[in-house]
């Protein structure tokens, strides 16, 4: 039985085995290892960012790709792992590098399958062949993928309508994605300069701690765990976790984004049914800090507890701080998502594959401290400041979306053949 995509039902439709033969290349000398990433790119690892990538030392096992090679990840195929190599080099076993043996522009057949794995067809065809994942890696279910087959000609002129809109599309993206930092990087500034200023020009003062920079000169300098209640969060055993939503949310390291709480993918626990130290309870206001991974895109893991976030549990990893007399908890949260406490955190991690701190550590952190009245001050200034410079990200984030969105609608209509190229310039 030949399998279709309901994608695409007006075209002609032949399985990927039938369009391309794979390729069993040797690894050249002093190769680089090549990635199909899922963008769409296949380079060079040395062409882009290595993070997250472990580079292999041994590639006796590894393959060859040149360049204008058609590479399928086997396993990142659903994520998007597909594409023409720009590069010579050495790939991954688990890839399929392939050279076309049919009337096709693999441009056009790279479109489709990151359509198909897009709208979840692939995902599905694999459950189908084997039951529990979906893995490409076997050419005999690669083979078997259904590729729309429009004419050489239109799957040309889809691909050059494509590039043409795409690179618009991304150069629009690109341009958004640059305001968004521009305005975080303001935000941050913004917030340093009055943390650190105070609201006027006053003089100031040199602090001995050298992760602090100057401030006014009538404010002193004063260590986090003296003007706050903290508590480490509880060890709940992970056998005790819920999905169940009728059960209490357990605050983790997870959900702790900078300035906001995240809780997808929540779990809960049955404090019935094993109760905990009532010290534990999170109340609003409290502020948390994510005492694993502490900084997350730049930013630090810190944010204040909402009445939307309660009920909640604090779990292990997770730091309360509950600034008492003399600490307003707006401020302290300013002065904590600042340089100056990742520069005082820093050389106190310890772990490699996951830096931590621990809470003796974050409670020695000195900050500065003006009068309370003056924190309260600051703290809603920065509020005021702070919201402006969030909407407008928000809202160029938004953008960006519908804009991706806007590329992958497009795609998909191309290759499906629901745009009449003839009428397109």
């Amino acid at each position: 039985m030949t399998l279709t995509w309901a994608g695409a039902p007006d075209l002609l439709q032949l399985p990927f085995g039938r369009l391309f033969r794979r390729l069993d290349r040797r690894v050249p000398e002093n190769a680089g290892i090549v990635t199909a990433y899922t963008d769409g790119q296949v380079t060079l690892r040395s062409n882009r960012a290595k993070e997250r990538y472990h580079e292999a030392a041994d590639l006796s096992s590894f393959q060859g790709v040149e360049v204008g090679d058609f590479v399928v990840h086997g396993l990142d195929i659903l994520r998007g792992s597909v594409g023409i190599s720009d590069s010579t080099g050495a790939m991954s076993p688990v890839v399929s590098v392939c050279e076309p043996i049919g009337p096709i522009d693999p441009r056009f057949v790279s479109h489709v399958i990151r359509t198909q794995a897009a709208t979840g067809f692939t995902k599905a065809m694999a459950r189908g062949i084997r039951e529990g994942g979906a893995d490409f890696r076997r050419w005999g279910t690669l083979a078997e993928l259904p590729i729309p087959l429009p004419s050489l000609d239109y799957q040309r002129r889809v691909c050059d309508y494509l590039d043409r809109e795409m690179a618009r599309i991304d150069t629009l993206i690109e341009e958004q994605q640059q305001l968004i930092e521009l305005s975080r990087e303001r935000r941050k500034a913004l917030v340093e300069e009055v943390v650190f200023g105070g609201l006027d020009a006053a003089a100031r003062s040199e602090n001995p701690e050298p992760w602090l920079p100057p401030t006014p000169s009538h404010w002193r300098v004063g260590q986090l765990g003296f003007i706050s209640d903290t508590l480490a969060g509880y060890a709940f055993p992970s056998d005790g976790f819920s999905s169940d939503g009728d059960h209490v949310r357990l605050l983790r390291g997870v959900n702790v984004k900078p300035g906001r709480i995240d809780w997808t993918d929540a779990v809960y626990w049955d404090s019935h049914a094993a109760p905990v130290p009532a010290a534990f309870e999170l109340q609003a206001g409290d502020l948390v800090f994510g005492m694993d991974r502490p900084f997350v895109g730049g930013g630090v893991r810190i944010s204040a507890i909402s009445s939307d976030d309660l009920p909640a549990l604090l779990l292990q990893r997770v730091m309360r701080i509950r600034p008492g007399a003399e600490g307003d908890p707006g401020y302290v949260r300013y002065v904590m998502s600042t340089d100056a406490f990742y520069d005082y955190l820093e050389p106190l991690f310890t772990g490699v594959s996951v830096p931590h701190v621990s809470e003796w550590q974050v409670r020695k952190f000195k900050m500065p401290l003006p009068p309370l009245d003056e924190q309260r001050r600051i703290a809603r200034y920065l509020d005021t400041q702070t919201t402006k410079i969030d909407s407008l990200i928000a809202e160029t984030e938004r953008f960006v979306e519908f804009s991706r969105e806007r590329r992958s609608a497009l795609i998909t209509a191309a290759v499906t053949g629901q745009i009449d190229l003839r009428e397109v310039a």
